[in-house]
C-alpha cells in the first residue's frame, strides 16, 4: 500500500511535531502508557503513525490528523490482534478519545497486557513449529 499522505515522517519527532496540540497532548499520554507497560517494546512509524512492536505488531496511536484511518477527530489506539483479545467483551480493537479526561488508564493498560499475553503465545507457537 502506498503512502498517499502529503507528509511522510521519518521519525516520531517530526510525527509528534506535526500534530495539533490537542491531539499531541492524548498522544503524549498514549504514549507514556505504552512505554510504561512495554519497556522493552520497539517503537516504528508505519502508516506514517507509531506502532509498537515486541514480538510482533501490538498497538498503534493514530491521531484524526493524519488520513487513512476512520477516525473524525480524537485520536485512537489501536490493537493488531484485537480480535484475539483475552477479553469476550472487547469487540473492538480500537478506542477513539478526544482528549486525556476520557482516558481509563487502567482500562488501557489491561488491554496492552492482555496484547503482550498473545505476542507471547504466538512467539511460543512458531517457537514449537520450528522445534
Amino acid at each position: 500500500m502506498r503512502n498517499t499522505q502529503a507528509t511522510e515522517f521519518k521519525a516520531v519527532h517530526e510525527f509528534l511535531d506535526y500534530l495539533p496540540a490537542d491531539e499531541l497532548e492524548i498522544v503524549v499520554f498514549l504514549r507514556q502508557i505504552i512505554l510504561e507497560c512495554m519497556p522493552d517494546c520497539k517503537e516504528k512509524l508505519a502508516y506514517n503513525v507509531p506502532f509498537y512492536y515486541r514480538h510482533s505488531r501490538i498497538c498503534f496511536i493514530w491521531p484524526a490528523t493524519i488520513p487513512w484511518e476512520k477516525i473524525s477527530k480524537g485520536v485512537a489506539i489501536g490493537f493488531c490482534k484485537g480480535d484475539s483479545l483475552l477479553d469476550e467483551t472487547f469487540v473492538s480493537a480500537k478506542f477513539t478519545f478526544n482528549s486525556v479526561k476520557e482516558i481509563d488508564v487502567a482500562f488501557v493498560k489491561q488491554k496492552i497486557q492482555e496484547a503482550i499475553l498473545i505476542d507471547e503465545k504466538i512467539v511460543k507457537a512458531r517457537r514449537r513449529k520450528i522445534q
